[in-house]
This record gives C-alpha cells, sequence and structure tokens, in this order.
C-alpha cells in the first residue's frame, strides 16, 4: 500500500465535512433519500439479475465497512453546518470506491446531494475534499467519475472542478432497470499541484 489508509476520518472546508456513514445515521439517512426519491431515481443503481434487489441500509453500511477494512472504500456522509443547528446536517453522500493500490493508484468517486441545496457549490466541495484527501494522503495517483449524459446536475460538478472527459462508457453500470452509458471525467495529482479544494475556491464564483 502507497499512503496511510487510516479510517474514520473527517474532512472539512468552511461549512461543509465529509464523515463516515454509519448505522445509527440510518433515519437521518432514509427520510432524506425519501425526501429526494424522484430526484435520485433516474440515477439510481439497481440489480441486473433476474429477481435481483438492492440492499437493506444496514446491508449496504455493512457492505461499505467490509470494503473500508480491505482498504478499498472511503464512505462518507455530506453533512453541512447552519445556523441554529447543535449538529452538522446531513445533506448528501459520497463515496470513494473501487480503490486500487500498486501500480495503479487509482480509485472512483460518486456522490449525490438535497435538491434542495443543490447548486449551492456543495457538491464540488466535497469532491475536492476526498480528491485531495486521496492524493494527498492516501497516495492515489488518479479519480474517476463515471455520469449518465443526461445527469446534467451531476456534469456540472466535474465541469466545475475540471475533471478531463474521457468519453462515453458504453453500457457501464444497471441504473433504474437497464444499463446504461456513462460519460467518464478523471483527474490525476500531477493535474492538481496545488490541491482541487484550493483550484475550486480560486475558481468558484463569488456569492
Amino acid at each position: 500500500m502507497w499512503g496511510r489508509f487510516a479510517w474514520p476520518v473527517t474532512l472539512e472546508a468552511g461549512n461543509i465535512l465529509l464523515r463516515p456513514l454509519r448505522h445509527r445515521d440510518k433515519r437521518e439517512w432514509m427520510e432524506l433519500r425519501q425526501r429526494n426519491a424522484d430526484w435520485l431515481a433516474p440515477w439510481e443503481a439497481s440489480n441486473p439479475a433476474p429477481g435481483g434487489y438492492l440492499p437493506s441500509y444496514n446491508e449496504m453500511v455493512r457492505a461499505l465497512n467490509a470494503q473500508v477494512r480491505s482498504c478499498s472504500a472511503l464512505p462518507f456522509v455530506i453533512a453541512e453546518r447552519r445556523e441554529g443547528s447543535r449538529r452538522p446536517v446531513m445533506v448528501g453522500q459520497l463515496t470513494v470506491s473501487g480503490i486500487i493500490w500498486g501500480s495503479a493508484l487509482t480509485a472512483t468517486l460518486g456522490y449525490w446531494v438535497d435538491r434542495e441545496r443543490a447548486g449551492r457549490g456543495i457538491a464540488p466541495t466535497a469532491v475536492a475534499l476526498a480528491t485531495d484527501y486521496c492524493f494527498r494522503e492516501l497516495g492515489l495517483h488518479r479519480m474517476e467519475i463515471n455520469i449518465r449524459p443526461e445527469n446534467e446536475a451531476s456534469l456540472q460538478v466535474v465541469r466545475k472542478l475540471g475533471f478531463r472527459d474521457e468519453g462515453i462508457r458504453r453500457a457501464y453500470l444497471h441504473i433504474a432497470g437497464s444499463w446504461a452509458d456513462h460519460r467518464s471525467f478523471a483527474l490525476t495529482a500531477e493535474e492538481i499541484p496545488g490541491g482541487l479544494l484550493r483550484r475550486w475556491r480560486e475558481t468558484a464564483p463569488r456569492a
């Protein structure tokens, strides 16, 4: 292993933080997902096996924790500090998965954010935080994000961050009941020597 894989990890930038997804987050996570069901449905992964089902929340967390133990994933909650709230409020999820060590030093990143908080810079900040951590602390070389070509909200995130468009992957993932094309975007550590969060802050539109 190239870098030092440590877990749990909390990453922060301004009022946005990434913290580990936990079993005790179930109620908040379920409420957030239910509120965003229509917003997320077109992009949801599905099980291609006949009669296959998606894991329950607890099964999902157990599977992600198993990947953490094998040093192949980082499952984060995206949370936001808000005035009047005693603790940061869950606004989404970000998972770094498929971490490959050795000569590849690569990973894949996926994310979703509460529709009510979309367009406020939360997703770009979260992606930048996770990417910088993977490059600087874990020693990874490449981060990849795969997005449905129709998912304009997610496409805006990688465009804002300057991820390189590497083209279409045909029938890449089973989404919402059928095999779906995805567009692949990537960055390598050499492309952002000053860090992705710093570059995002320098180029983000001012309020």
